[in-house]
């Protein structure tokens, strides 16, 4: 039996986990996951998903600080691995994903070499695709950019946000790491070098200011915006009096359909209906929306309890 050591962290990797724990062809001899960490009002120690999951099935949990302590990696070589299948976890230093001797294939929340990085899913939003998918690669030194074993893909749907499609590459990217070790353990995994392409962006790690709106910029790309952020980190911007306010959902209003049309930034509302920013092209039309402090919902629910100073917004 094919001996496997796995590694991740986030609810995305648990499908993965559960199929190679299913898989009567290996044994998944060890997990490798984050530390505990403070979570909740109470900042009280949580498990990673993948922490929850590798204990359900009595499996030997490993939560190293540091990937290049001397302890850690004797510990790991003890397991005697042959594969290593890393899914959502952290920058591996070398004598860790080449400790075993079929390497370590990792999945990426992309069609590499597109989108390499942190945020993959987002960026792809963000930038209005209309495909992604999921790719099993090899290990090598520089971040995501291994040789490719497998790619499948998923098109992205109109209503599709960040959550939406996570929660489909959740199980693709599971299947596709189960292909991918099999094809591995039966000696007939490809092994393809990443071409360069100049069209080739990256998915950088998303900091809080990559969700200010920019109302500079067409509504439509707003719109893409706020399905790359939603539900989190979340996209948001200013009302006029200063408040932060988070958009979940928007819709993008042309200029000629409105029959007005406002310098960018302007806000416009009813008071009671609608809540717009006027957006380059036209308007951004907000859909559901949380007020900081309060919970997320409906625009309309949210300008029934704002009370009447938004009816002066864009006035």
């Amino acid at each position: 039996m094919l001996r496997i050591v796995f590694m991740g962290t986030p609810d995305f990797a648990v499908p993965t986990l559960e199929s190679l724990v299913a898989w009567p062809g290996g044994q998944v001899v060890a997990v490798i996951t984050a530390p505990d960490r403070p979570a909740g009002r109470g900042r009280q120690l949580q498990a990673s998903a993948v922490k929850v999951a590798a204990e359900a099935h009595g499996l030997p949990v490993l939560q190293p600080t540091n990937l290049k302590s001397p302890e850690f990696q004797a510990e790991l070589k003890s397991y005697a691995a042959d594969l290593q299948v890393v899914v959502a976890f952290r920058m591996l230093p070398e004598a860790v994903w080449n400790m075993p001797p079929l390497g370590s294939i990792n999945i990426h929340s992309s069609l590499l070499p597109q989108y390499r990085g942190a945020a993959p899913i987002n960026w792809a939003l963000m930038h209005g695709d209309l495909e992604t998918g999921v790719t099993s690669f090899f290990l090598r030194h520089e971040i995501d950019t291994g040789d490719l074993v497998f790619q499948d893909r998923l098109a992205i749907a109109p209503e599709d946000d960040f959550g939406s499609v996570y929660d489909k590459l959740k199980g693709v990217g599971a299947a596709l790491a189960l292909r991918t070790v099999q094809a591995i353990a039966a000696g007939t995994a490809p092994s393809t070098p990443q071409e360069p392409r100049a069209d080739l962006r990256p998915a950088p790690k998303l900091s809080k200011e990559t969700g200010r709106l920019d109302f500079s910029r067409p509504a439509t790309e707003l719109v893409n915006w706020v399905r790359g952020l939603s539900p989190v980190p979340t996209a948001f911007a200013a009302l006029p009096d200063g408040r932060i306010i988070k958009v979940y959902r928007a819709q993008a209003l042309s200029a000629e359909a409105d029959e007005t049309a406002a310098a960018p930034g302007t806000w416009a509302s009813d008071g009671r209906r609608y809540l717009r920013v006027a957006a380059a092209d036209g308007w951004l039309d907000l859909l559901d929306v949380q007020l900081e402090g309060k919970k997320r919902m409906p625009v309309d629910e949210f300008l029934r309890g704002a009370g009447p100073s938004l009816k002066l917004i864009g006035a």
